[in-house]
């Protein structure tokens, strides 16, 4: 089938799309209050799909929705509404010369496309973060969450039809790999694309797409103990970071470990073993670890283990001698999403933060907190590791470009 017109219809919409700041939060209060008085149903339809997948399959806890992740994105949507509204916000300011007053204010960005995977939230994250900002969004859902999918919209478009609004204000695509296609080359219709997933779903996105990408890149995430890092922080830190929940890209992968800790190693895995974390360690980690780690948990590390992301109840472990190959190891495997070094040593930790080449760096802290909501932003629609326009938890500002505003009185150039 032709997937131009929806495109043609998302454009009209985003024409007609001109509504009050108080307009736009009401909506977005009735959405969040829908989704939760249609648990039920939205369960209902999310079980479809999880029934067709393999509780093994490291999506499987990304699709799955229950009661209270979908109290927490109510309460996402909610937070969204009660932030203040980037759009008009005036940039700069100025009076020139010739009596000319240029002002930098900020907009839309216009037609935003999303290409995801097995995330039935980011669906409701997405249109939340858009319809805020006075977006449009295109949805292209992945076919394993299609009735979760089709569910949520379906939530979505009964509100906005109350409200009178076009329900072309958040399309979701058929699930058909042809939708993505069109998509791709949607130029002319879509402003911008961002794809959520997979390396290998971004990648795909990034070298066939025709239309300007932002990449929510995947997480490849280290946590570095240091000499002087304490360990009962430590142990919390990496415990948390690890499995607090393992599908998500800001979950610790590697722990970079400097040689001087290597005899409380024991005491710091403690945790993990407990709740089933396979290790994959180095010579030196394997060695510390050999006798008080679950001998079925714990391997040898081939060299593809470091610079993995896991999704799953795994973990690399290196030994680096001091902050300089730490580094250099970061460097090398980096996704550039979440890095963290676990010190008290101030010069190390200005070392760390100064030298890291990534989205969001941290002290002493679990990288599970990269996220929108975590980062006072309400929700986020990804997480951007490039550099272009936005990095880090993309919320309501970077959801935004910014056109300027010219002012005269019958100035003509010379």
């Amino acid at each position: 089938m032709g997937y131009t017109s929806y495109f043609e219809n998302a454009v009209s919409a985003g024409r007609n799309l001109s509504l009050a700041p108080a307009a736009i939060d009401a909506v977005l209060l009735d959405v969040a209050k829908a989704a939760v008085e249609q648990t039920d149903y939205l369960l209902q339809e999310n079980k479809k799909d999880l029934d067709r997948m393999d509780p093994a399959d490291p999506k499987y806890d990304r699709l799955m929705l229950t009661a209270e992740r979908i109290a927490a994105i109510a309460g996402d949507i909610q937070s969204v509404a009660g932030l203040p509204s980037p759009l008009g916000a005036v940039l700069s300011d100025k009076t020139m010369p010739n009596d000319l007053q240029i002002s930098k204010v900020r907009v839309p960005l216009g037609v935003v496309g999303v290409i995801y995977e097995a995330r039935p939230n980011v669906t409701f994250d997405v249109f939340a973060l858009c319809f805020k900002t006075g977006n449009i969004s295109i949805l292209k859902g992945g076919s394993d969450a299609d009735y979760s999918n089709r569910a949520i919209i379906s939530v979505i478009h009964g509100v906005l039809s109350a409200h009178g609004i076009d329900t072309n204000a958040a399309t979701l695509l058929p699930a058909e790999r042809e939708a993505t296609e069109a998509l791709l080359n949607a130029v002319g219709f879509v402003d911008v694309l961002i794809p959520r997933g997979s390396q290998s779903l971004i990648n795909y996105v990034r070298n066939s797409a025709k239309v300007p990408v932002i990449e929510t890149g995947a997480g490849i995430v280290h946590t570095y103990l240091d000499e002087t890092g304490d360990l009962e922080k430590a142990t919390a830190i990496i415990d948390n970071a690890k499995t607090r929940r393992v599908s998500v890209c800001n979950a610790l992968d590697c722990l970079l470990i400097n040689t001087t800790r290597l005899t409380e190693l024991p005491a710091l895995t403690k945790p993990l073993a407990e709740k089933g974390v396979e290790i994959f360690a180095d010579e030196s980690s394997f060695a510390a670890l050999k006798s008080t780690y679950p001998a079925e948990l714990l391997h040898a590390a081939t060299p593809e283990h470091f610079g993995t992301e896991f999704l799953s109840m795994k973990m690399a472990i290196k030994t680096v001698n001091n902050l300089e190959e730490a580094l250099e190891h970061i460097a090398v495997n980096s996704s550039k999403h979440s890095e963290a070094i676990i010190s008290e040593n101030e010069d190390d930790i200005e070392t760390f933060l100064n030298r890291v080449d990534a989205a969001a760096v941290y002290v002493n802290a679990s990288t599970g907190f990269t996220d929108g909501a975590q980062f006072g932003l309400g929700a986020e629609i990804g997480i951007s590791t490039q550099k272009l326009h936005a990095r880090g938890p993309m919320g309501l500002e970077e959801l935004t470009s910014y056109k300027w505003v010219v002012r005269g009185n019958g100035q003509v150039r010379k």
